[in-house]
Order: structure tokens, then sequence, then C-alpha cells
């Protein structure tokens, strides 16, 4: 009986991760280019971002149906997370060279705490940050916290259009933003 409890135990975990894959085959970004890690989708393929809202590091509340009409480029990130340390001057000088064609940025703070968050941000970034220790924005838009630093670039009508799962450099994210912003926008009755 001893050497079944063993295989049985093998095959319980076997089957489990299965269910998992077989879970994770069906989710929206799985009808999208995946190339190294970025993940983009075409204007006919994007689905619409859940509700990207809460409060900003400095006080305040922010939206992004607030920047309907502006590509949005939101970035995860923790005080905690040396990628993200290293990524952070790539992401202000994208927001720098892009701004000026509808372009606006919005980092999101996970699994942080304020003080340490605030104190990160200065001297890097000059967008807005939300305040999301508990990652539940990451959660909604299937970033593990874990996996951060992670990147998600919205058309103008609030759609995902790429998902980048490792950090961001200028050269890899000012091309995919640039394009996005040159796109046409979507005509009345599109979704």
């Amino acid at each position: 009986m001893r050497s079944r409890r063993p295989l049985a135990v093998l095959l319980a975990a076997v089957t489990a991760g299965a269910a998992l894959v077989g879970c994770s085959s069906g989710t929206e970004e799985s009808r999208c280019a995946n190339n190294g890690g970025i993940v983009e989708c075409a204007t006919d393929q994007r689905s619409a971002a859940p509700t990207i809202a809460g409060d900003l590091l400095t006080g305040g509340r922010y939206d992004t149906s607030q920047a309907r009409g502006q590509v949005v480029v939101v970035n995860f990130w923790g005080s905690w997370c040396a990628p993200c340390r290293a990524e952070a001057d790539d992401l202000e000088a994208t927001y720098q060279a892009t701004r000026a064609s509808g372009v606006t940025f919005l980092g999101i703070n996970v699994q942080d705490s304020r003080d340490k968050a605030i104190a990160f941000e200065e001297g890097r970034v000059t967008y807005p940050s939300l305040f999301d220790p508990a990652s539940r924005l990451a959660l909604a838009l299937d970033i593990p916290p874990n996996t951060i630093p992670a990147t998600v670039v919205l058309d103008r009508q609030g759609r995902i259009a790429t998902v980048i799962r490792a950090a961001v450099t200028t050269d890899g994210l000012r091309p995919i933003v640039e394009r996005i912003a040159a796109e046409e926008p979507a005509s009345t009755g599109s979704r």
C-alpha cells in the first residue's frame, strides 16, 4: 500500500496541472501573437481592459477611462523589484518621447508600502502611479504580482493591444507605443 501512495499523489498533481493548462489556454492572449514574452493583438483581436482605477500615490483618484482617446501605457512595478528600477529611466524616456502624440503613462505599484513607493518614484518618473498594495489591478489584468515588471499598452479605445511580461527598454517599448498611437481610430459601431 505504501508504494502506491506516492504514485497516487503524483497522478493527482499531474491531473491538476493538466486542468490548469487547459483553463489557461482559453485566455484572451491565446488569440494574439506571442513573441518572446511580448503579446501583441491585432485590432480585431483586442478585448476591452477591465476597469483600471484607484488611489494615486500622491493623493487623489485616477481612472483610465478619463484617458479614452489616448494610448495608455500601464506599468506594474514595486520598489523592491530590481528589474523595475532598471527599466524606470526607459519608461520615462518613452513617456517623454511619445506623450505629444496622445500617449499617457500610468504606473501601478504593487505589494509595497506607500512611503517606499513614493521614495522610489522621486527623480525617476514624472507620470502618475496608482497605489495597489493588494495587487487587485494586476490580477484583474492577469498579471501575477510575482511576475512584475509587466507593461500593458491600451489602444485609444481602451482595449488591450500589447502585454509585455518582462522589463522594457526604450528601444523595445517606443516602437510598440508609436505603432499603436499611429493606428486609425475605430469607426463608430466597432467594438
